[in-house]
């Protein structure tokens, strides 16, 4: 067979590892060639792609990022852009396309696989949030990153008699600041399925140091909101693709954290650091999984079907099922964060 490979969407540690699986087994158990089309979904409407062997994949296991490239293309967003896809992979005999992506990327796959296109997803995003699986490869790196700064965070805090004000990543999900708040033993957590109240974020933060804690970290959510007419917030405008840019709320909570309760408040935004650099070991074995379980699902024609992980078993579900986004348990935010906020 003759297999294009894609990767949408954000950058994420593991997806060279996917790549690398796909390739692998691919090529050695059935003889398969393999293309990979560059910076998403474009490249398969601009016909931009490179061929991919096991040779080309070689030490990309612990690689960041991906070597094909990515973005937020959608076919489906362009005049003739899906008629322009079919003619790409039918002038290169494509026999089955693997598209490994978070939840746009999943959307346009599922719509593709709808309208008769041979696809497997193979779901991505280090903010956790697609369902239908337990966890997606980069998420557990993503965590590690922040919690050894958080770590790190701690030491200068208690030094000057600080509070720390720490953003990470998480649009409409906050698992990234729940776990590594947890993992890091922040003050306070703050994610966007719970509005926050300032005043009590402030008052606990009182309360932690009047009883002799002489630092704290607050770790939020690039998503997380005030409740309504607690705390003004710009308008954040919206990016090329529609999504509302974020990032910044530490800048907005620093201050008013340090009128309220005469702290001295610091920032630290860890943005595109948590993207970086290489998968864990975790990421690394999750993302090799995957892949070999989306060439196994090529070479059995489960097409319109995205693997994921359930029970610690790779599984197939369908891409319809796929839809809207896995936010945080609220029974881990409510019975075991909340129990060290104060």
């Amino acid at each position: 067979m003759k297999v294009g490979i894609l990767t949408g969407g954000g950058d994420c540690p593991g997806l060279n590892a996917v790549i690398r699986a796909v390739v692998r087994k691919g090529e050695r158990v059935h003889g398969d060639r393999f293309v990979g089309f560059l910076d998403g979904w474009r490249g398969v409407i601009e016909q931009r792609h490179v061929p991919l062997n096991i040779e080309r994949l070689r030490g990309t296991l612990p690689r960041g990022g991906t070597i094909i490239g990515t973005s937020r293309a959608n076919p489906f967003n362009l005049d003739g852009g899906f008629e322009r896809c079919q003619t790409t992979l039918d002038e290169l005999s494509i026999d089955a396309v693997v598209s490994i992506g978070g939840e746009g990327t999943m959307g346009i796959t599922r719509e593709m696989a709808a309208a008769g296109i041979p696809v497997v997803g193979v779901p991505k995003t280090i903010d956790n949030d697609i369902p239908a699986t337990e966890v997606t490869f980069g998420f557990h790196t993503a965590v590690q990153i922040a919690t050894e700064a958080i770590d790190r965070l701690h030491t200068t805090a208690e030094s000057h008699d600080r509070v720390m004000v720490v953003e990470v990543m998480g649009r409409h999900a906050g698992h990234i600041a729940l776990y590594a708040g947890i993992a890091g033993g922040a003050a306070q957590i703050l994610i966007p399925e719970e509005p926050f109240d300032i005043d009590a974020v402030c008052a606990a933060l009182t309360q932690r140091h009047q009883k002799g804690r002489f630092a704290s970290i607050v770790v939020v959510a690039e998503g997380a909101l005030p409740k309504p007419g607690t705390i003004e917030l710009a308008d954040p405008g919206v990016d090329e693709f529609g999504h509302i840019r974020l990032g910044g709320i530490a800048n907005v909570l620093a201050p008013e954290i340090e009128s309220r309760t005469g702290f001295e408040t610091r920032v630290t935004i860890l943005g595109h650091i948590q993207r970086g650099g290489t998968p864990s070991a975790y990421d690394r074995v999750l993302s090799t999984r995957f892949g070999i379980a989306a060439i196994d699902a090529v070479h059995e024609g489960a097409f319109g079907q995205m693997v994921a992980i359930r029970c610690d078993q790779v599984v197939r579900v369908p891409l319809e099922d796929v839809r809207g986004l896995k936010t945080v348990d609220p029974q881990l935010f409510h019975e075991v964060a909340e129990v060290f906020f104060s």
